[in-house]
This record gives C-alpha cells, structure tokens and sequence, in this order.
C-alpha cells in the first residue's frame, strides 16, 4: 500500500525520514514512527481526535483484557472471511489494540507467510503516538477517515470499529470483493451507564446497516456483562468514554467505590465490495 499526497493525490515516496511527492509536498516521520497527513488546512480543531487522558485511560483498559472477547472475535471473522488479504487497514486505530492482535492473529494463521501490508489510521496525534511506540510492524498515520492517503482500489481487508467513515471513501479505497468489517454499538451496549444520565435512555439499533457500494455477508450481536470492582479500571473505563463529561463527579466516585456492571453490546458486519 502506498501512500498518497493529501495535497495533489500524487505518490508519496519516503526519503531519509520524510515522505515527499513530485509537488514537493513533504510530510515528516514523527520520531514515534508514525507519519502525519492531515495539513492544517484540513483540520477542523488545532488537535482533533482523542486526546491525551482519554488514550491512556482506554489503553489501561484495554490491556486488562476487559474487550479481549470482541477482538478475539473480529480476529475470527477476518481470518473467515478475508484469508487471503494481503493489505489491511484500520479505521479509527486508537492506540492499536485491535490492530496490534489481528496482525498477530492473521500471520499466525497464514499457511504460507505471505506479506502483509497493514496500516492504521487516526485523526488523534496523541492515539498514533502510543500505538507507534509500541507496535512497530505497523504503519500508522494521522488522518481522516473522510479522505484517506490512499489510492483507489489498493485495500483489500479494511476494519471499523466506532470509527466515522463516508460510504464512497470506502469504496474508493476498496478493492473490488474486499472485506470491510465494522463493529457499533448494540441496543443494550453501557445501558446501565446510560440509565445514570438520561432519564429515558433510548436503545441503538439493531437494523442491519447499508453502505453503498457493499454487500452484507454477516451480521451478529456479541453480548456479555462487564463486572469489575477495581477502583482503577473503573475510572480508566469511564474516562474512555463521553460518559466520563456526563457523569457527574459524585456519580463517578460511587461507581468507582462500589463496583460497576453494565452491559456490553456490540453489533458486528462483514461486508464485501462490490
């Protein structure tokens, strides 16, 4: 996969430790490894994404295998339904759990050790920071879903979990038959959560979805209950969400103290271009 120029659409090609074009366009290597192509131009905030204290506090969380269920099955799914993907790309990478596991998953169940180009992409500098520090067999880079630094037809296996995206955007980037596999919330997802702030907490769908220019080949819910007790992964688990700025502080104490069991609910797709 190579990347394109964000500016003029023109290949990019890495020289010492920045990326130029034949506009000569350059776009350094941040000294984490990742690459930044979102110009200032294009970004609708100074530091948009993620910041900081949320990316620590979902990578704490993340690492006590809290979410490991849905990263064990989305590793299942793309080994069933996209075997031979040669290049992948993570939309919305964060700080590269689901990424880092489904590489591990997919060489570890390649027959023959075919390469594998894989990419993830965020519009958090803060995200890409931590995910390039520690899980160098990936390439990441800052940028927006809504345009990617990607040429047409050059993806094969794309994941999406949470992540905005545009409908044309992906099929642009898609090969023809490519897997593009997505995770969103389930009705009953964090409903517990939501009971606490909302005083008639409505449910998310559970319609199946349509994005033009695919076709649904698998659609499931993946529920189980998240108990925990620890002070700690409570308040990281809070603070990885928007709930952690509509909870209030006393509600965010009690839970912390007491314990916390909600519902996980998470609505997983497979879809193939066509």
């Amino acid at each position: 996969m190579k990347y394109r120029c964000p500016l003029c659409f023109h290949a990019l090609v890495l020289q010492d430790n920045s990326w130029r074009c034949q506009s000569n366009h350059v776009f350094d290597c941040a000294k984490e490894g990742y690459v930044n192509l979102l110009p200032v131009q294009k970004k609708n905030s100074k530091d948009p994404g993620d910041n900081k204290p949320m990316i620590v506090a979902r990578r704490e969380f993340l690492n006590k295998g809290y979410y490991q269920a849905l990263s064990d099955r989305v590793n299942e799914l793309a080994t069933q339904f996209a075997s031979t993907m040669t290049s992948a790309l993570d939309i919305g990478c964060g700080e590269g759990y689901y990424s880092h596991r489904l590489l591990e998953s997919l060489i570890g169940n390649k027959e023959e050790k075919a390469p594998l180009s894989f990419h993830g992409l965020d519009i958090s500098k803060s995200a890409l920071k931590f995910a390039s520090k520690r899980y160098r067999d990936i390439d990441f880079s800052v940028a927006s879903a809504f345009e990617m630094p990607f040429f047409d037809n050059s993806v094969d296996f794309m994941l999406r979990i949470y992540a905005p995206s545009l409908d044309e955007e992906l099929k642009r980037v898609m090969k023809q038959e490519g897997i593009l596999l997505t995770v969103s919330a389930g009705p009953k997802h964090h409903f517990e959560l939501k009971e606490l702030i909302y005083d008639e907490p409505e449910l998310h769908t559970d319609e199946q979805s349509h994005i033009e220019g695919f076709d649904l080949l698998h659609h499931e819910r993946l529920k189980w209950v998240l108990e925990m007790d620890k002070e700690s992964d409570i308040t990281h688990f809070l603070n990885m969400t928007p709930y952690a700025w509509k909870l209030t502080d006393e509600q965010k104490h009690d839970l912390a103290h007491e314990g916390l069991s909600c519902q996980l609910d998470f609505k997983i797709e497979v879809f193939k271009a066509i």
